[in-house]
């Protein structure tokens, strides 16, 4: 007597299985880091809010707003502040504009990718307006690629 298989055996359904688990393995933290990098571009866009407020207080000799010094930092979803400050001057090197976004930490700790986390970017004003990394304890594959190192 003939008989008619129905359905799956065993073995494609562990095949199957398996090739699932492989691709999740590949794709999970190919995604924590794509949610990291975008989280990290926060930062950024904070501080190009705060460009007018610097040249304005550039107006005034300095990159900082001395008299109401809550114009200097801003808050966001993921990043805890972002304050504006003004390198000291040394021996050749000029006083410069410079803006510090901490990730996480505090109430955006919770909601904040592990990559990033308690992580800071530090961003310097160059003259065309345009932000440059010149610090930071951010992995570098989190940095949003708008930003040139120095």
């Amino acid at each position: 007597m003939n008989t008619v298989q129905k359905g799956f055996t065993l073995i494609e359904l562990m095949i199957v299985v398996a090739i699932i688990g492989i691709l999740a393995a590949i794709a999970i933290p190919a995604y924590q880091d794509y949610i990291a990098r975008s989280q990290a571009s926060e930062g950024v866009s904070l501080a190009d809010g705060m460009k007018v407020t610097i040249a304005d207080n550039l107006q005034n000799g300095d990159c900082i707003d001395s008299v109401t010094t809550a114009n200097n930092t801003v808050n966001g979803k993921y990043v805890q502040n972002v304050l504006s400050t003004k390198t000291a001057a040394s021996a050749g090197t000029p006083a410069v504009c410079q803006v510090t976004a901490t990730y996480g930490s505090g109430t955006a700790g919770t909601s904040v990718s592990a990559g990033i986390n308690g992580k800071t970017l530090i961003m310097t004003l160059n003259g065309n307006g345009s932000w440059v990394q010149s610090g930071g304890t951010i992995l570098a594959k989190y940095v949003p690629k708008a930003l040139t190192t120095s």
